[in-house]
């Protein structure tokens, strides 16, 4: 186990608007107002068309190869997600989200693209004091979290 020890600084309440991207959107305003570490808490509605992660073909493999789930119909949707920089210093977003419609209830990371249905709100709250990045992990293709 890594850890590193912080402190919560600012917290930021985001509406995006209808067609708005995701994880882009909440990534650029993390650029913009210098927050480098983050915790997210995400609720509204993806739109059709949306995208996400829907786990690897192959469990047992590497690289890891994702499988890509794509929105019917606008879904109504809850997430959670972690925002660390990677190596040049920009702020990524790992967000899972649980997406919503009727009796069906689909989930995954929406590293693919989500894109924002009529209102989709999100609660910033910045950490600060963290030694952590997202670093590349070649066995696996992911941007692993190494706190020092």
């Amino acid at each position: 186990m890594q850890y590193s020890e912080g402190t919560v600084g600012r917290v930021f309440a985001v509406r995006l608007e209808h067609g708005e991207p995701m994880p882009e959107s909440l990534e650029r305003l993390a650029l913009e107002k210098g927050v480098q570490c983050g915790l997210a808490i995400m609720v509204g509605g993806a739109e059709e068309g949306s995208r996400f992660v829907v786990g690897p073909r192959d469990g047992a493999a590497t690289p890891v190869v994702p499988m890509v789930g794509v929105l019917s119909g606008a879904h109504e949707v809850v997430a959670v997600g972690t925002l660390f920089p990677d190596e040049a210093g920009r702020p990524v977003l790992h967000m899972h989200a649980a997406f919503g419609r009727g009796d069906r209830t689909l989930s995954g990371c929406i590293r693919e693209g989500i894109v924002a249905w009529q209102v989709l709100e999100v609660i910033l709250l910045e950490l600060v004091g963290l030694d952590a990045t997202r670093v590349p992990d070649e066995a696996t293709g992911f941007r692993l979290l190494q706190c020092r």
